[in-house]
């Protein structure tokens, strides 16, 4: 699948990863396992619910979450945002 970034993301990423310099390759990993299967078990994929019902969520961490969407028909990952549980949600 196709992984593209909103530019509301690019913006997140940036800081997020100025700050945590120590995930950078985990997200490398995360981002090469969304593209080959979206649901591996290992990225805890699920489906959000309420005002997010829309959108996907996968762990990079314990602490930390990426929100995507998922559309199948154009075989396309959009990340949507990324930070901690509360940031996030």
């Amino acid at each position: 699948m196709k992984l593209s970034k909103t530019s509301h993301y690019s913006k997140i990423e940036k800081k997020f990863f100025k700050q945590h310099k120590d995930l950078l390759a985990k997200y490398a990993q995360i981002l090469r396992k969304l593209q080959d299967n979206p649901f591996n078990e290992s990225l805890k994929t699920h489906k959000l619910k309420g005002e997010l019902k829309e959108f996907y969520a996968c762990s990079l961490s314990y602490s930390y979450r990426i929100i995507l969407t998922i559309e199948i028909i154009d075989e396309q990952i959009v990340l949507v945002n990324i930070g901690s549980h509360d940031e996030v949600y």
